[in-house]
């Protein structure tokens, strides 16, 4: 079987795809955040979550194993961080954000898949 052809951008990875619309997702729902929290909570978690295909799109460009690795980490805790922001979101009672903490877990799914597939020894 032949191995699906390189990616020859970010913008053809999925992984960057989902998580490029989970950003557009945290936009929208942090809208709805009160005006005290426009430089605390939505400032935080738009940031956290922009720096998630932004590492990606960072890292996918490095040639070195170890370069592409460490954006790709640096992404992989701005996941986490966005996915806490989202849950004191939530427990704040800013919105429900269920699908984007849904979102959240099956993107750091995806990456999984995508980082050992990558950044693993040719």
């Amino acid at each position: 079987m032949d191995s699906p052809p390189k990616s020859k951008t970010f913008e053809d990875v999925e992984l960057w795809k989902k998580a490029h619309a989970s950003v557009l997702e945290v936009y929208r729902f942090t809208e709805g955040f009160p005006k005290h929290e426009m430089f605390g909570l939505t400032s935080q978690l738009r940031r956290a979550a922009v720096s998630v295909p932004g590492n990606f799109a960072e890292g996918f460009q490095k040639q070195g194993r170890a370069d592409k690795v460490r954006f790709y980490n640096i992404a992989q805790g701005s996941l986490e961080e966005s996915r806490y922001y989202l849950i004191l979101a939530r427990d704040l009672n800013y919105g429900d954000p269920a699908s984007l903490i849904n979102a959240a877990i099956e993107i750091g799914r995806m990456w999984g898949s995508y980082a050992r597939s990558t950044a693993s020894p040719r």
